[in-house]
């Protein structure tokens, strides 16, 4: 069959290439175009439009990026409608991928939708449209079953496709060694992987290194800059950005200090003890503030509907704040054993890997019976 996806980042590139794997054991002559990233096109079939064009986070963001936007949804409805696929999967990136849905609908198309839009934090009656919109939605949060259901609305509930991607790593045990770490603990920076994040967050994480002479600092680079992007930030010192690492980075680090989004759920399956951080327009937080109505940020804390991990968000995003943070994070027994034991109950909660294998099984079935 012919499969169209659509993803606008790397955790979406993440999942859609692990999606189209186990689409292609069931299915041996599937057929590829997609929205997506590296991972996806070594999976085969034809990328149309990179995510590093496309991640635009924030409202006010959006709004100076509103043309480019404009252009990427008129894109991919072009080229929808040339492919005309037999299903066309959607992963997260509702703001996008909802507006693809409703024309795709309208044209008659199979909609699936991978990794459902996070409505449960503001404006919950968009599940009215989703309902009206997507023909089958597969969760990955143990919560937003019965938050469904509440509304009226069936899914599949699919686990959490993180689990397929950590049990698949396979450690490189020279990683050390390959990029000329001094063999001191290591603290992970991963500062996410958007212009945006990365300028408001890298600077305040990269304020730290200078307190813990006695840890290796290492960030985790987004494949979609170089490190001459990274450079400017670093002010000369000379702290490692390994590319296409981050697992194997997690794998080998004392402490994180992580970008709110999915990268926060990874270093907790990592067993990585971590503070989460972010810094967002200040319009934009503000906006976000009156309309999201969490008591978290982190999928950590959200899953476990507790504060397991340390977040810093907005002003409390500082040097000192992160300072104070990761000092708890390396030397006092106490903290550290406490979050840890969190992650224990975050690990059953998750339950088992098999996502992927989930989700290409329903799509296979769903789309064989138009």
């Amino acid at each position: 069959m012919k499969y169209y996806l659509v993803a606008g980042e790397a955790s979406g590139d993440l999942h859609g290439a692990n999606l189209m794997k186990a689409l292609k054991e069931l299915d041996g002559q599937a057929d590829f175009r997609f929205f997506g990233g590296d991972l996806m096109q070594a999976e085969g079939g034809t990328l149309v439009k990179h995510y590093a064009d496309m991640a635009f986070m924030g409202f006010v963001e959006v709004v100076i990026n509103l043309n480019t936007i404009l252009k990427n949804l008129k894109k991919c409805k072009q080229d929808i409608v040339a492919y005309q696929p037999d299903v066309l999967v959607l992963i997260d990136f509702p703001g996008f991928n909802l507006k693809i849905a409703e024309f795709a609908k309208a044209q008659g198309l199979l909609v699936c939708y991978y990794i459902s839009p996070k409505v449960w934090a503001w404006n919950q009656k968009r599940v009215l449209k989703i309902k009206r919109i997507v023909d089958h939605l597969f969760c990955i949060l143990p919560f937003e079953v019965d938050f469904y259901k509440s509304w009226g609305m069936e899914i599949d509930y699919v686990g959490n496709p993180l689990l397929d991607a950590v049990d698949a790593f396979k450690p490189n045990p020279n990683f050390i060694a390959d990029n000329d770490l001094t063999g001191k603990k290591i603290v992970a920076l991963l500062p996410g992987s958007r212009k945006q994040e990365i300028s408001r967050l890298l600077p305040q994480m990269l304020g730290a290194v200078n307190k813990f002479p006695h840890h290796q600092f290492v960030v985790a680079g987004a494949p979609s800059f170089n490190k001459d992007y990274y450079h400017q930030y670093l002010g000369g010192k000379t702290i490692p950005v390994i590319f296409n690492a981050t697992y194997d980075i997690l794998a080998n680090a004392e402490a994180a200090v992580v970008a709110s989004g999915t990268a926060t759920l990874e270093t907790a399956l990592f067993n990585v003890p971590q503070v989460v951080v972010y810094k967002g327009n200040t319009l934009t937080i503000a906006i976000a503030r009156m309309l999201v109505k969490l008591k978290f940020i982190s999928l950590v804390n959200l899953i476990m509907d507790s504060a397991v991990v340390k977040e810093l968000i907005q002003e409390d995003c500082t040097t000192l704040n992160i300072t104070k943070e990761l000092n708890n994070l390396l030397h006092n027994t106490h903290y550290r054993e406490t979050m840890l034991a969190g992650y224990d109950m975050l690990d059953e909660r998750m339950g088992t890997p098999g996502a992927s294998a989930k989700t290409a099984k329903l799509i296979v079935k769903y789309a064989s019976k138009q």
